[in-house]
Parts: C-alpha cells; structure tokens; sequence
C-alpha cells in the first residue's frame, strides 16, 4: 500500500524535513516540477528511486519564468490529482511553497546566466525565461540540499543550463537528464499539451515525425541545410509557426553545419493556436 508524502510548505518545515533524511544517511534525489504532473514527470520520479534512497519533488508554479503576456494565470494547476500521483510513487517529501515564501518581500538577488542560457533558441525568443529558471533552482538546490537533480531532456536547454549553473557555481549537485518521453504518436508529453484543440493535437505529432526523418536523412548523407529545410515544410504544411528548427551541438548548443562537429541535436519550438510547443532529438 502506498503511504502520503510528507509535505512541506515553510522553509522551516522542509528544513527539518531535510534534516531528518540527512539524518539518516541517506541521499536525496529532487525532481523539480511546476505541477500539472503527466506521465513523463512519474518518469523523472521513477529515475530518481533508481539514484538515490529519499526523492523529494517540488512543486511550485515559478512567475519569475514567465513573461508579462504568457500563461502563468492559466498555467493547469491539479494539485489533488499530482499529489494522488506522487503517493503512488511513493515519494518521501513534497516541497509546495507559495510565492512569498520563494520570493519575499524584498527578494531581490537573481542569476543570470550566460553560456548556454544565450544560445539564441529559447532566449531568442523568452530573454526573461533562463534568469528565472537559474534563480528559481538555484534557490530549490539549496533549499533542499539534493545529492542529484533529475531533469527531463524535453527542456534540453533548460537542461544544459541548469548543469553549467550547478558546475559553475559549485553547488554539489550531480544533475541527471532523462529521456523525453512521448505519447504512442511520438508527441512528448508537456503540461500545456491540454491546451491543443482535438484538431490541434492530431497535427501535433509532425513536430516529432518531421524531425526524426530529418534526422535518419543526414545521418545517410543529405546536407543540414535540405533535410532541416525539408523538415520546416512539413512542420509549417501542418498548420505550425516555426520559432526555430535547428541543428546545434549536443553540449555546447552552438550551431553546426555536418556530423563531424561533435554529437548533434535538433530543437525545435512552434506555434500551434494559442499553444507553444518545443521538442528535440538526437540527431
């Protein structure tokens, strides 16, 4: 039978919380979430069972990611139905601070981070989103005092900042990217896929589709430049506005033009509706 996480909602509650698994000689691995939880967040759960003893999630809608015209207001909140999820789980602790506990009155230190933060893909196109994300864990990491981080690699640059961070700033966290993980259509699983209308959703899948023949037709030989071009169409023919489709170095994020740069990723984000949708692929 599952048993209830403990939930903390006050730093002096998740200290001692803390505390009481530290005590234990146990370590901890944080899987950080903004709710609204899906299968690819019981994933993340899962992977940390496997790497440490205690999981500690956190759930916490950041504003300081979210620009003035976006969907923090709207963002699906279900916090019955997640922390159903996460006693399933069997997850030992559950951060859910409100905002003023993250950010008092007064709060008023930020990270701004470079590096991969400033590749030109999502911060060419959300500049607030990084500093707000860098603030926000940094500040979950030492809340928390985590031996490992899990994080999804759907998020990819989200994924390489918050490791450059973590090694830059020596905060002794061992952070651990996932897999992506999709519907049996190959649409990866996001909170804001409720979003998409019934006609939206079925178009959904070519973000994936278009990428992988992208992939599998540079890999046999094409030029960067026709298989991406190729692959555009596709997505753009299904009724999507393309913020960017790319190739990019896995680790660095800087842009390549042939496979003998080093090991390569497409990222992709676009627009379908009212919703914004980012994917990525080894490529």
């Amino acid at each position: 039978m599952s048993h209830a996480p403990l939930i903390a909602r006050t730093i002096p509650a998740l200290n001692r919380a803390c505390n009481d698994l530290k005590k234990r000689s146990a370590t901890i691995a944080l899987v950080p979430t903004m709710g609204a939880l899906h299968d690819g967040h019981v994933s993340l759960v899962r992977l940390a069972k496997k790497r440490a003893k205690r999981v500690v999630v956190s759930v916490f809608v950041n504003p300081a990611q979210f620009a003035p015209h976006e969907d923090f207001a709207s963002y699906p909140r279900t916090w019955k139905t997640d922390l159903a999820k996460l006693r399933d789980e069997e997850v030992d602790l559950v951060w859910n601070p409100d905002t003023d506990t993250m950010y008092p009155d007064g709060f008023a230190t930020r990270i701004v981070p470079e590096g991969p933060a400033v590749a030109g893909l999502e911060d060419r196109f959300r500049p607030h989103f990084f500093g707000g994300v860098a603030t926000v864990v940094a500040k979950l990491f030492t809340q928390v005092r985590p031996d490992f981080a899990i994080f999804g690699q759907k998020d990819y640059q989200q994924l390489k900042v918050v490791t450059r961070m973590a090694r830059d700033l020596d905060l002794r966290v061992s952070i651990v990217g996932a897999p992506v993980v999709r519907e049996r259509d190959g649409l990866a699983m996001s909170s804001r896929n409720v979003y998409l209308s019934a006609d939206e959703r079925r178009a959904a899948p070519v973000l994936f589709r278009a990428m992988k023949t992208a992939s599998k037709n540079i890999r046999a030989g094409e030029a960067f430049v026709a298989a991406i071009g190729a692959a555009a169409k596709a997505i753009e023919d299904a009724g999507f506005k393309l913020d960017y489709l790319e190739a990019r170095h896995a680790e660095t994020l800087a842009p390549i033009t042939d496979l003998s740069a080093g090991p390569a990723r497409m990222l992709v984000a676009a627009r379908i509706g009212t919703t914004r949708l980012i994917d990525n692929i080894a490529i």
